[in-house]
């Protein structure tokens, strides 16, 4: 598809869509407490959050998550603490994503799990669950969502939870955040010296609110950073969130784009921007590709690091942006996985053509770059993965036909 030029002034406010991290969190909490004692509002419409909510009420022995990793870990950790035998399947691309971690740690716990194919690699059979014990260590760097999968369902163990990460811990925030929502459901969690201590608990009944979506609103933040007039409202995200992604308003800032937060959103406004940028994205991986983009789109240098996970995302995200970016002459410099280094400059942005590498990151990063000239994506349907009202949303901020 042709992405829609956007108007060369911004202005438009955007309903935004729901949260899907908060989403997945909160729906496996109501899976293992019971759906009649738990009510959820404004539940993200995302396709994972969807095919989650429908996988945990299957009565199939087969269970496809297709290409979702967070719902694929999420998914066994709750058929393990459900005692719910089950075949996890996946995509091709889900097979290639490592899940040796989480099946190494459940397996300590005493559940009996079994590779069909490749060692630490989906498809897996889960054939019972009986707990042995409850202590468990980790590596805490590899990816987040290992480590929530086994706090959501801590609480629901027989004999509870003694989970101990070891070396440096990524993508803190979202542990943060799944913490945060056991506490919604009154579930306690204590840590010391990163070792997180969960008791057997009975979750409180009641009804909770899902938040607008902190990582989808990094693409609007991208493109009021390269159009620079105008102002964008973003409804429903809040100053205070358990969002790890709300860091990218900060971050943003040095980009040129400041936030005023409403009773009811975000205001995005431009600003002055700096010469050069640099950050670490080991907490906020989802964000490294929209930034990277949007410096190249801005013509500025850029150092940004903290990326190990990026390799084991819905594609290779590091070798994605390289190749993507070259197509516009940016020469991305790629240290191992730890860094991307932009060297700056004018891009040659008219008539480029996207490849999105079936990720709808890769989709929504480099849409903002129709900002500066014609470009074309191929696949543009893949946003509905998580922000199935992107090209929606995205009508909003272009012009109308007269």
């Amino acid at each position: 598809m042709t992405v829609p030029t956007p108007n060369s002034v911004l202005n438009a406010c955007l309903p935004m869509v729901a949260s899907k991290s908060e989403s997945n969190r909160a729906l496996i909490l109501r899976a293992l407490a019971g759906a009649d004692k738990i009510a959820l509002d404004n539940l993200s419409a995302a396709r994972d959050t969807r095919l989650l909510e429908a996988l945990l009420q299957s009565d199939e022995e087969e269970l496809d998550p297709q290409d979702a990793g967070t719902t694929t870990r999420f998914l066994t950790a709750w058929c393990v603490a459900a005692n719910r035998p089950a075949l996890i399947t996946g995509s091709p691309r889900m097979q290639e994503r490592p899940i040796g971690i989480l099946v190494d740690a459940l397996k300590a716990l005493g559940a009996d799990i079994t590779y069909v194919k490749n060692e630490g690699f989906c498809p897996l059979r889960i054939n019972g669950f009986k707990q042995v014990t409850r202590r468990v260590s980790m590596r805490g760097d590899v990816s987040s969502q290992y480590v929530s999968a086994l706090l959501l369902i801590a609480s629901f163990l027989d004999q509870g939870l003694e989970l101990t990460l070891e070396g440096t811990i990524a993508s803190r925030p979202y542990i943060d955040m799944t913490i945060e929502w056991m506490a919604r459901f009154g579930l306690k969690v204590s840590e010391q010296n990163q070792t997180f201590t969960v008791e057997p608990q009975t979750p409180e009944p009641g009804r909770y609110a899902i938040e607008s979506d902190w990582s989808a609103a990094g693409y609007w933040y991208s493109l009021m950073a390269l159009r620079g007039q105008g102002e964008l409202k973003l409804m429903y995200l809040r100053d205070e969130s358990l969002q790890g992604d709300r860091q990218l308003a900060d971050l943003f800032v040095e980009l040129g784009v400041n936030s005023e937060f409403v009773e009811d959103g975000v205001v995005l406004r431009p600003g002055p921007r700096k010469e050069k940028f640099e950050a670490d994205f080991l907490h906020i991986s989802d964000q490294a590709q929209t930034f990277a983009v949007c410096c190249a789109g801005l013509g500025i240098p850029a150092k940004l690091t903290g990326l190990p996970s990026l390799r084991i995302k819905e594609t290779d995200r590091i070798a994605a942006i390289q190749t993507e970016l070259a197509k516009f002459g940016c020469e991305v410099e790629v240290i191992g996985d730890e860094a991307m280094l932009l060297p700056g400059g004018a891009l040659d942005v008219s008539g480029q053509e996207i490849h999105t590498y079936d990720d709808h990151r890769m989709a929504m990063a480099f849409a903002p770059l129709a900002a500066l000239g014609e470009l074309s994506m191929d696949e543009a349907e893949v946003v509905a993965k998580s922000y199935p009202s992107f090209w929606e949303d995205w009508a909003l901020v272009c012009p109308k036909e007269a």
